[in-house]
């Protein structure tokens, strides 16, 4: 409804809905569910789904499969893979052979933070950033439709980005970009929980703080059942004729169930109260 052209169902669904750490854990079958449930709400934009650590890293072949899948079972119009080192562009290759529009990643790849050693920027220096280039080259000679560019240096990411023939797409890589990618929960501020905080990104630029409005309508919810002001008779539409009532309170008499009955049932209440009456009990309510 917006307006967004592309829509990339990513792993970061590992940390912004699953709570992990790391996108790491997230698993093919997790990331199937997520893909789906995006294309039932989204028609108008392209859809993109993330291969998730573990899909493509054995061989390039392993990566075709998953690929057909996210289209197949996921509803996706095209896959994201990230690295641009030799096997994973072959990977890229074989799985735009398939048939299947791939989108590559380079710059920081959040699923080799663990050779990496950690979440850090990338393209620092002379060496590094030409090596980001050629792998963004190799990925567009492969096959690739558009390359994500993560947490590069602004002279880096508009480098890369006049070296292809295929749009980049920045997140953390500065203005030169052909398009830009933030993550859903960080733009919108969805996550107040501290342990989230280690892991919100410098680069994402919160638009809405919807996470503090979450927070301040479950204390007033939790406030208004605890006095019972929730739910009021507005929020209580569901009605039963007299009659109906009448039966249900004779009925109820003669189970002796009367007395099981909550507030706001007051004729019932005073149908059970009749009854401890006439068995000779107390007239508690």
């Amino acid at each position: 409804m917006a307006g967004i052209d592309v829509l990339l169902v990513g792993d970061s669904a590992a940390m912004v809905v699953h709570g992990h750490d790391t996108t790491l854990p997230v698993t093919l079958e997790e990331m199937l569910v997520h893909c789906r449930a995006a294309a039932r709400g989204a028609r108008r934009p392209l859809l993109v789904g993330d291969l998730p650590f573990g899909c493509y890293e054995a061989s390039p072949r392993q990566a075709v499969d998953p690929a057909v899948r996210m289209l197949k079972e996921g509803a996706m119009d095209a896959v994201k893979l990230e690295g641009g080192a030799a096997s994973r562009v072959e990977a890229a290759r074989a799985v735009a052979a398939a048939g299947v529009a791939v989108m590559g990643h380079v710059g920081l790849t959040p699923q080799s933070i663990s050779a990496l050693g950690g979440f850090r920027p990338c393209g620092r220096s002379a060496a590094e950033a030409v090596q980001v280039v050629r792998r963004a080259r190799a990925l567009q000679e492969a096959g690739a439709f558009a390359i994500v560019l993560e947490c590069l240096p602004r002279p880096v990411a508009a480098a890369v980005t006049a070296s292809l023939e295929v749009p980049t797409i920045g997140i953390g890589a500065g203005d030169g970009c052909s398009g830009q990618v933030l993550v859903f929960h960080d733009l919108l501020g969805f996550l107040q929980h501290p342990h989230h905080a280690k892991v919100t990104p410098k680069f994402s630029k919160q638009y809405a703080r919807v996470g503090e409005s979450i927070h301040a309508a479950l204390l007033q919810y939790r406030a208004g059942v605890e006095a019972r002001s929730f739910p009021d008779a507005r929020h209580s539409p569901y009605k039963i004729e007299a009659a109906e009532l009448e039966a249900l309170a004779t009925a109820l008499r003669a189970d002796g169930a009367c007395r099981q009955l909550g507030p706001g049932n007051e004729r019932l209440t005073l149908a059970g109260r009749h009854s401890r009456r006439d068995d000779g009990g107390g007239g508690g309510g």
